[in-house]
């Protein structure tokens, strides 16, 4: 059983590769936000239903590694991904990079006024035009929020300036969607106009889907996610999910992710030239942002998002 957020086509393309090489079993898997799976797997600790959790942010594993939710195994490429992309006891293990990138819909937003960083967003030429996916259950979301609010609290010294910049862009939001694919829709829709999401899926729906999506990373720099993968401890079948491991980031699987999911591998033992050339050429400016740091108060920031924020932009302005 695996537990991840990458959505019904990846994981049912895995499910079948994996299945032809190992046929006396059966993989199932649950797609969920990597919330839900963090909280599934906390609930379920007692009586673990999953074997592998595959996808969501380095921090939501490294919580989880802290309260004992997952199962120490070092695969056989864990030379191959720096130390500050995995755990130090081998409990979790980075598998793709995900920039986060300012997504718009190309029928009603022309390329050369998109906009072009995080600031720009907060423009009331996007008042109504902005769709947010709802942050609570989104492992994504809530990195972009939490690197807003420390990228603030560097610059001024308290938390409040990014909770102040947090209001000004819900004052421009016009609605919060339930989970990816209601964000997907209605920016499609021309429901809005503009996103805050993660490069690959947003190239993987303008492809597979032919959705008007473009996107621009954000010119001051872009939180840049370590996607993870795990075992969950105590997991009733881990000779099987530790094959499963293996096999869904091997540099076979990996290649085969970013051609058909636009996937950027973690592993730096693939070459640019057995990727696609959009991942080969891209040049990302990274935000200067210490996870380490953010680690112990993304929950409460998310508390105070959601208390003191979502849906009192427009009453604070």
């Amino acid at each position: 059983m695996v537990y991840s957020p990458h959505g019904k086509e990846l994981l049912g393309a895995f499910e079948k590769r994996y299945e032809a090489l190992h046929p006396d079993q059966d993989v199932q898997w649950m797609d969920m936000g990597s919330q839900d799976a963090y909280d599934r797997i906390r609930t379920e600790r007692g009586n673990p239903q999953a074997d592998v959790w595959w996808g969501g942010p380095m921090l939501m594993f490294d919580r989880a590694a802290e309260e004992g939710l997952l199962e120490p195994y070092r695969p056989s490429w864990d030379s191959e991904v720096p130390r500050d992309e995995k755990s130090d006891s081998a409990l979790w293990y980075g598998t793709a990079l995900l920039p986060e990138v300012i997504m718009y819909n190309t029928r009603t937003v022309d390329s050369s006024h998109a906009p072009r960083d995080w600031d720009a967003l907060l423009d009331p030429v996007w008042k109504d035009r902005i769709i947010i996916r709802l942050p609570l259950a989104s492992g994504t979301m809530r990195m972009i929020f939490a690197s807003i609010i420390e990228r603030e609290r560097r610059r001024t010294g308290n938390v409040e300036a990014g909770l102040r910049w947090l209001r000004a862009l819900d004052a421009n939001t016009k609605s919060y969607a339930a989970d990816p694919t209601q964000l997907y829709l209605k920016i499609a829709r021309e429901e809005g106009a503009v996103t805050i999401w993660d490069l690959p899926d947003v190239v993987i729906q303008a492809k597979e889907h032919a959705y008007p999506f473009g996107y621009v990373i954000p010119a001051g720099g872009t939180p840049v996610i370590t996607d993870g993968i795990a075992l969950v401890k105590g997991a009733c079948h881990l000779d099987a999910a530790r094959a499963f491991y293996e096999f869904v980031t091997s540099r076979e699987s990996m290649i085969f992710q970013a051609e058909r999911f636009s996937r950027i591998p973690a592993r730096r033992d693939i070459s640019p030239s057995e990727l696609p050339g959009w991942i080969a050429h891209l040049t990302i400016h990274s935000m200067n942002i210490d996870w380490r740091t953010v680690s112990p108060h993304e929950q409460e920031w998310m508390h105070l998002w959601d208390e003191q924020v979502k849906g009192r932009g427009r009453t604070a302005q």
